[in-house]
């Protein structure tokens, strides 16, 4: 998906919705274990019930690769199901790679060639030949963390260097010598709040991840105000708040429910800057 076919499909669907696809078997409904494939059954239920109301789905991979084959299983078939049946939203894979240039061109055969993934997150922290592999494939996406959501982020990304230059800051000016607007990302952490002014200063008019509305707190109003572009520039993530909304056999309903809200609260936004 190019740059121009998320933005239609974002003014489209008066969305900018990330259903992230944590798919945890021990927090998933009863009902779906009497099914050949739970962890494919569940999140076919949840892509068709959500997908009227979101513009990409983002699998975390470290929930399908701790069940192994099988795990790894139902993420290929979640991804063909999607490509199948739901052919205009972004395919994220949530997998944070990244290595020395050998290695990351490896990690980009697998997901750009193998399972022809969207897009995909990388951790920049060994520079630019551990990113530019990726960078290679046409129509494809890097999404590189910038600045975080989790406690620890404070740790590295806001450390400053003499000149009072921030890390995260640093990463952002370095990374837009390897990338463009059409083909990486950065993650940013709803929890960041006013940050995002000063990710816009430095990064105004690229597409900007944001997870940790809802369950971890982030406010969509706070992102969209200091963070949305005239783009909109904005993939916001859901995960547990959407699909595991209800335990019981209506899952699926209760999760197209919390969609359709988050949604809404995005077509508002967006009329609000003139979208």
């Amino acid at each position: 998906m190019t740059r121009q076919e998320l933005i239609q499909q974002i003014k489209q669907k008066r969305s900018f919705l990330c259903v992230g696809l944590d798919t945890d078997p021990k927090k998933m409904p009863q009902c779906v274990f009497d099914l050949h494939d739970p962890i494919f059954e569940f999140n076919k239920a949840i892509i068709d019930a959500t997908a009227p109301y979101c513009v990409a789905y983002k699998p975390n991979l470290a929930f399908y690769e701790a069940y192994g084959i099988k795990g790894m299983e139902a993420f290929v078939k979640t991804c063909e199901y999607i490509k199948e049946n739901h052919p205009n939203h972004l395919i994220i894979a949530d997998a944070k790679r990244g290595d020395i240039g050998n290695t990351s061109q490896m990690y980009a055969r697998t997901f750009f060639e193998e399972y022809n993934i969207d897009a995909l997150t990388v951790a920049p922290y060994m520079g630019e030949d551990s990113v530019t592999p990726f960078l290679q494939y046409e129509g494809k996406w890097v999404i590189l963390l910038a600045l975080t959501s989790n406690k620890g982020s404070h740790d590295f990304q806001l450390t400053e260097d003499a000149q009072g230059e921030r890390l995260f800051e640093k990463v952002l000016k370095k990374s837009q010598e390897w990338g463009n607007t059409d083909n990486m990302m950065y993650v940013v952490g709803a929890t960041q709040g006013k940050m995002f002014e000063d990710i816009r200063k430095l990064a105004p008019d690229h597409f900007l991840l944001v997870p940790g509305v809802g369950a971890q707190g982030g406010s969509l109003q706070e992102v969209c105000k200091y963070g949305m572009n005239k783009d909109c520039g904005l993939l916001v993530n859901s995960s547990r708040g959407i699909i595991y909304a209800s335990n019981d056999d209506h899952f699926a309903e209760v999760a197209g429910n919390k969609a359709r809200e988050l949604q809404q609260e995005m077509d508002e936004e967006l009329t609000k800057a003139g979208l």
